[in-house]
Formats: structure tokens, sequence, C-alpha cells
């Protein structure tokens, strides 16, 4: 006879979900399900929409992925209508998404995920979230990640006209230069950032690296599982969020292929699984072996660890310092355990605040020349950039007049699907002993998912 345990809901990420695990009769774990109850149909209800609404209709998906959406269906319609962005125009889209990442980044480490690092694993579920984190840190930390937020959505206002939901994207361009003035104050709001960005990493490396806990989950096997990894990078290997060709290593670190938004199609591949309404990806010239890891299966990862992982460096020194740390603390490269997410995420947050302050220093940013304006008939287009969570596709058809025909759109959390439902496995095999759970327990299971971030409400777009 078996045994359920459902945890339903799953808590602190956006979106809905629930973890289904089947028991065998002697208490051990069987199967584990991620499960994605709810159906959006995004993709189809965008059918003849006209092809210059969907950067504002499609981040609509999400409420803390809409920047991302905004820039990829951006360089989509770039594609689409053959048109290249001007260099002002890239400097003031750059700027914004990285200043988009940087904030969302720190949701992620104080709100979401964190608190399990921070608190730890074993406290009351009550004292697992924000509250438990300014308890803990103190009252002046709770207001600096609120402030420092509330300055870097401030910087975005200015930038794309919305705290949240930007509205400045044109093919070809942005609709609003930046001023001299403006230039000024985006200077000031970097440099906080970077600021609050060293101080981020001073407290994971004092409450989180000198966790007895944190150093034995990091290092477990309940935690590890070895896949391919993707992510963006520029012309020296370097992690990219805003433009650069998608590079996959093999779990050895091995580099297994790179290839442009243009050819996505020959090297990822979705799936449909029954008992969710989110797709899965997974590599097209490994193919689907199940949900197994190792230099056979299909799987791969995105997102902070995978970008790093993928890379041969960061572009900006601090970051690059912290990069060496990391992977050294770690043994070298690739790192398979996904709890190092975490840490990952913070030097990113590092990153994005240095790449603010290159950009916010840069000339052209101030230039008025922000857009070349379409002069070919719309075709097929297709554009990546990185979300937070991961990488993110746009791909759409339209006709003659760019009225949408067909849209497909590949979202972070279903690139990291597969591995998700693997990791939560995994975990719940480590954790579940003859059929006995607790809080505790059921927790641990949770971090196997949160360390990725996940979005629901995109995933099942």
């Amino acid at each position: 006879m078996t045994r359920r345990i459902v945890i339903d809901p799953i808590t602190r990420l956006e979106g809905h979900g629930k973890i289904d695990i089947r028991l065998d009769a002697e208490g051990r774990v069987d199967r584990a399900f991620f499960q994605i109850p709810d159906f959006k149909g995004f993709e189809k209800f965008c059918e003849g929409r006209a092809a210059e609404e969907m950067p504002t209709l499609t981040q609509k998906i999400c409420g803390v992925c809409p920047t991302a959406h905004h820039i990829a269906s951006v360089k989509t319609l770039d594609d689409l209508f053959d048109v290249e962005p001007t260099e002002p125009a890239k400097k003031i889209r750059e700027l914004m998404h990285t200043a988009f990442i940087y904030e969302d980044h720190l949701l992620h480490f104080f709100y979401l995920g964190g608190p399990d690092l921070l608190i730890g694993s074993g406290d009351k579920r009550f004292h697992r979230n924000f509250f438990g984190v300014i308890g803990k840190l103190g009252e002046n930390i709770g207001k600096g990640v609120i402030e420092i937020r509330k300055k870097v959505r401030g910087l975005n206002a200015l930038i794309s006209g919305s705290p949240l939901y930007p509205v400045c994207g044109l093919p070809g361009g942005v609709s609003k230069p930046v001023s001299e003035k403006e230039r000024t104050g985006i200077k000031e709001i970097a440099s906080d950032a970077l600021s609050f960005a060293r101080l981020c990493l001073g407290i994971f490396k004092k409450e989180v690296l000198n966790s007895v806990e944190y150093k034995e989950l990091m290092h477990s096997e309940a935690f590890s599982i070895k896949t391919y990894y993707m992510g963006m990078v520029d012309r020296e290997n370097h992690v990219s969020f805003y433009d650069g060709d998608m590079r996959v290593i093999d779990p050895e670190g091995r580099e297994f292929e790179t290839f442009g938004a243009g050819d996505y199609l020959k090297h990822l591949e979705e799936r449909v699984d029954a008992w969710s309404y989110m797709k899965t990806l997974y590599l097209k010239n490994i193919g689907w072996h199940g949900l197994c890891d190792g230099k056979k299966s299909g799987l791969y990862r995105v997102g902070p660890l995978a970008r790093l992982n993928a890379s041969d460096g960061m572009a900006t020194p601090l970051a690059q310092q912290e990069y060496e740390r990391m992977f050294e603390a770690c043994g070298g490269k690739p790192v398979h355990n996904t709890l190092v997410y975490h840490w990952a995420r913070l030097i990113e947050v590092l990153f994005a605040a240095e790449r603010m302050i290159e950009i916010a220093s840069d000339d052209q940013l101030t230039d008025p020349g922000i857009r070349n304006i379409p002069e070919q008939p719309p075709r097929e287009g297709m554009g990546i950039c990185e979300a937070p969570r991961g990488t993110l596709i746009h791909h759409y058809e339209t006709d003659e007049t760019a009225i949408l025909q067909k849209l497909n759109l590949l979202v972070a959390t279903q690139n990291n699907a597969g591995a998700i439902n693997l990791s939560v496995l995994k975990a719940a095999r480590a954790f579940i002993k003859g059929g006995r759970v607790s809080d505790e327990i059921l927790n641990r299971i949770e971090m196997a998912y949160r360390a990725y971030d996940p979005c629901m409400a995109c995933a099942t777009h």
C-alpha cells in the first residue's frame, strides 16, 4: 500500500504549485512530482494582437519578471522588423534590465529563499520570512533592503516610465533619452547599490558560510545533481544579462555548444508531462532520457549558478574576485550543489551594481539618438535575455501587417523544470526515512526548489 505526502501550496515563490510525494510500503520515497496546477494560455490569446503590443502585454504574465519579458520582447521586435537599435538605446535598455535583476535578486535573498539560510531550516515556520530576517540581522538591515530596492525601482521608473511595468521599449530603440541631470542621479543610486551589494556578501559570509548546517548541506548529496548548464556570455565568455550568445557546458565543465537567439530551436526542445501545466525543456542534441542526471541526461540548468558555471568569469573586477572565491571554496568548476545558487545570486547582485556604475558613466547613455526607425516589413523574430531566474526566449511569427499568428515563450523556470523535479525527488529521498516527516523535513524539501527562485506564473503561461 502506498502513502502520499502532499505539500500544497508550496511557499515563498511567485505563483502556485504543489509537491506530491509517493512512498512505498516501507515508507521510502518512490516518486515525487513538482506540479503546477494552473493554466493560463497566454501564448494563445496573444494571437491576433499587434506585435508592437507584446513588450507591454507579455510582461503581465508575471508580477516579478516584467522587465525581463519587456526586454526579451523588444529584442524580438528588433529581429522581427530587422532593425538594429542605436548604441544609446542599448545602454538604456541594459541599464534598466541590470537594475531590475539587482533588486529582484535582493527580493529572493531577503524574502523568499534566503530566510532558510539566514534563519535556519529547522526554525519555526513563522520565523522563516522577512520579519525573521529583520529580527536576526537588525532593523537597519531591513530598512536598508527596502530603501535600496525603492531607489533602484525609482531608477527604472525614470528610465522606463514605470517602476514595475516598463513602457519604453520600441523596435529599434527606446522612447525617451536620458538627460545629464538624470544621469547624475542614476550614478548616485548605482553607487548606493554597490555599497549595499558588498554589505549583502558580508552578511552571507558571516551568517551563512559560517553556519555548520549550511556547510553540511552545501556539500551534501541531498542537494547535488550533475547536469548541463546554460547561460548568456559576451565575446570573452563573461556573464552577460542583456546580450550575447548562449553557452552550454556539460557536467564536467567542458563546452558542449553555443548558439544565438535565431538557432534556439536547433538546441532546445519542449515536452509535456501529464501531471503538470509547466512544460519541461531539455537539450535536443542529448535527447530526453527521463528525470535523471549525468552526461547522458538532457537536463540542464539556468539561472545564477548556471550562468557562473557556463562562463569563464565576470566582466567586472569585484564580482570576478567573488566568483573566484566561490569556486575555490566549492572545489572548482562546475559546482553542482543547488544551494550554491544563493551565493551565485549575490555575486550577480555585485556584478549588476558594478555594471550599473559602468553604464551610468558612459557618455553614450545621454546621447539623444535613441532609435532607428524600422523600414523592413515584419517577418519571424526571436529574442533572448537573461531573466533573474535564467534564460528567457521570445519567438513571434506575424503576417505582413505585423499581426501575431504564432507566439512561443520559453521561460527560465521551464528551462529548470526537469532539474527542479529531480532536486525535489533527491531531497525527499534523502530526508524522508521510514515514512517519518516533520516540518523541518518538509521545509528542506521545499529548499530544493526555492534555490532556483522559480516563477510559476511565468512557467504556466
